[in-house]
This record gives C-alpha cells, structure tokens and sequence, in this order.
C-alpha cells in the first residue's frame, strides 16, 4: 500500500476505439472528483501523442449531462493514438508531468497500452518521480491476459451477432454462399460472437474460421461445398487473421507491401483483399454462382447506439475501479473475475501488476471451438451471451409447407 499524492490527474485513450471506451473515461473523470488528492483531471488530446505536445483539456471543466452523452458515445471522445513511446518519448512525457504536477496516469487500452503505462511507471521510478500508473482495460478482441473479459468486447459481440442475423436473412431470401471478414488478428472471440444470434437449427453462419485454428484452402472449400451441399446456401465468418497451415496469416501472404502500425502489427482490416480472395477461391473450386464477400471493418467497434448495456456498465466500473485503486497502489490493472454466469451472472473487480498484462495476447481457449475448427462450443456461447445481453429476434416464413 501507498499513501495518496496531492497532484493532478491526466487520463488517455489508446489504440483502437470501442463502443464502450467512453464510459470507461467517464468512470475515471467522475470518481476521480471524489478523492480530494486528485486536484485536476486532464483528458490527453490524442493520447501519448498529446502529451509529448502539451496538448489536455480540463475533464472536470465537463457538465454532467455532457459526461452521461459522452459515456453511451462510440469511438475516443478526446482522440486516440497507436504511438509506440520509446525511451525518449517518455522522458519528454515525465517532464511534462513534472510541469503539470500530474501524479496519477490512467491508460484505457489494449496489452500495447498497459505496456506504455509500465514503461513510463518504470522511468518515473528511476527518475525518482513518484506516478501512479493504471491501465484501464480495453479491447474488441478480448485478448487480454489475467481478466475474464475485456470492456469493449460485449459491444462488438453483439455487433457481430446482429449483424450475422441479418446476414442469414439476406442469404435465405438470396440463396448462395456469404463470407464475412471480422476483426480478431491472434485471437477469435469476436469471430465466434457471429454464432451468438443462432436459433433456428439452419441458421447462419454455418462456419467459423480463428487465428487459433489454421486451414488450407481445400480444407474451407470443402467445408463450404459440404454446407452448400445439405443446405444450398452457407454463411461463412472468418477473422482478418485467418491461418494458412504454416501458420502464416492469408492476409499477409495477400499484402504485397503489408502495412504495419509503430507496434509492428499488420494492417489486416483495412483492406478487403481477404474477402474477395476467400470469394475467389470459392468461385473458381465449387463453381457456385453466388458468391458475396465483405470486410466488417471499423463499423464493429464504432457502431452507434448498440452498446450492450452490461459491457457499458462495466466499462465505467472499470474506470472508477483503477482510481480507488491508484489511491492505495503504484500501478496495476484492473481486471475481472466472474463469479456467477447465466441469469446469476455477475463478476467482481481486481487489481493485477502491469507487467502481467504489457505486452501479452490471449487466445481463445480450446474448449471454445469444436472439433472440426470451424465452430463454437456451447461453452462459448455459456460463456459470451451475458455480455451482449439481449439480442433481437427475427423471423422467416420461406420456410413453411407450401400450399
């Protein structure tokens, strides 16, 4: 335990915008003007990029109402960025925090965020400079360590699944074969979301393609044939890092100059490629008419007014929770437990060391996918349903005896 500082506050976020990320912010600014050692809240413009310039807006400065709008708005309300600091960045950065009097740093972001806020926890220590350093967790494809599940990934779980609904309609009423391409570069939790809205026994998507699981391609031509074959139709999602059988993702082996972030992370969601080579593969092996082919792209994580409401409550628990805790801690992230599922679900909060977080990706665990690598689980779907909460219902009449 630490004694609480007397100092100002500066809050970023990171990396990819969410559909919840917001109320995590608003989390952070409104139990932060509980505990009088915090005398400001900075919002970083632009994140990391916005601190090296001087560049804060005063959080506190914000009306209620203003906050409330802000915590069911997508995307990054003060700006993101995919900045890599290095050793010098983060000097500038403390000098600026010395400048400022700022104390307590709160990073809402993926595995790269929590790496920032321990680099830059790291250096403040060596520097003699006390910090408090939190990451705020975040992150559609739930690829976080230690946590049971990442704010962000509800919201976009359940993009996945409407989306997928209405995509099963549309291939009913259209018949042929329907692929989509869905984010998830090393883990395949959100590709497996698409499944969530399923009821009826034919219901797409009739496959499901994950990082964690390579495939050739005569491999997912003759799953497809196989659907097309007892169904005359398949729903196909498939996440952006798709394996071949040498473990090579096919996005890259499709990118003849393959454009990378300051992470070193492959740009996979900003092309369409992958969709309409996996279209073509199709087309030219089963010599199926219908082909159709899309790339979800920035639509999953930034879609408004489809947040779910336990991944925004949590979002903003999460917020509040590494404040309380940066009063008592050094650093740290907050993450999850769950300790109740199905109507009973529930779960409780925690703090563990940045460093078991930084830099690190989950995987979507074995019992999750079937046996084949081309499905989910109903653990999966135990697993993920209380975190898109209610999902709608639809109908189809095409189905009926005819008269």
């Amino acid at each position: 335990m630490a004694d609480a500082l007397k100092a100002n506050a500066v809050v970023g976020q990171s990396g990819g915008p969410t559909g919840v990320i917001n109320a995590s912010l608003v989390g952070v600014i409104e139990e932060a003007a509980k505990h009088p050692d915090i005398q400001n809240i900075y919002g970083a413009v632009h994140a990391v990029a916005g601190m090296v310039k001087d560049e804060f807006i005063d959080l506190g400065r914000v009306s209620r109402e203003t906050l409330d709008i802000v915590a069911a708005s997508p995307s990054s309300a003060i700006g993101t960025s995919r900045d890599k600091p290095d050793a010098e960045y983060c000097v500038k950065i403390l000098d600026i925090f010395k400048k400022r009097n700022i104390r307590y740093f709160f990073y809402i972001g993926g595995n790269d965020s929590a790496n920032t806020a321990h680099i830059l926890n790291t250096m403040a220590d060596e520097a003699g400079f006390d910090i408090r350093a939190f990451h705020v967790p975040k992150t559609v494809d739930n690829d976080l360590l230690v946590t049971d599940h990442c704010p962000g990934f509800g919201t976009a779980a359940k993009f996945e699944a409407c989306a997928l609904m209405g995509d099963d309609l549309d291939n009913r009423a259209l018949p042929g074969v329907k692929i989509d391409v869905i984010m998830g570069r090393h883990a395949g939790f959100l590709t497996a979301a698409a499944a969530l809205g399923r009821v009826r026994d034919d219901d797409g998507p009739h496959l499901l393609y994950f990082p964690e699981r390579p495939v050739s391609m005569d491999k997912f031509a003759a799953d497809v044939d196989a659907v097309v074959g007892k169904l005359g139709r398949c729903v196909v999602a498939v996440s952006e890092g798709m394996c071949d059988t040498d473990g090579v993702t096919w996005a890259k082996k499709l990118a003849e100059n393959a454009e990378t972030d300051a992470h070193g992370n492959i740009q996979l969601s900003g092309t369409g490629a992958l969709a309409d080579f996996l279209a073509g593969q199709i087309k030219e092996k089963l010599k199926v008419k219908r082909v159709r082919a899309d790339t979800f792209g920035y639509l999953q994580r930034s879609f408004a007014g489809l947040q779910s409401d336990v991944d925004a409550r949590e979002a903003r628990r999460c917020g509040q929770e590494a404040v309380k805790m940066a009063m008592q801690h050094d650093n740290g992230s907050v993450a999850m437990k769950r300790t109740g599922n199905g109507d009973n679900y529930a779960v409780e909060f925690f703090r563990t060391d940045l460093c078991n977080v930084a830099e690190k990706t989950k995987s979507m665990p074995d019992e999750f996918i079937n046996a084949d690598g081309n499905g989910v689980t109903d653990a999966f779907v135990e697993y993920a349903m209380p975190l898109v909460g209610g999902l709608p219902k639809t109908e189809y009449l095409g189905g009926r005896p005819r008269v």
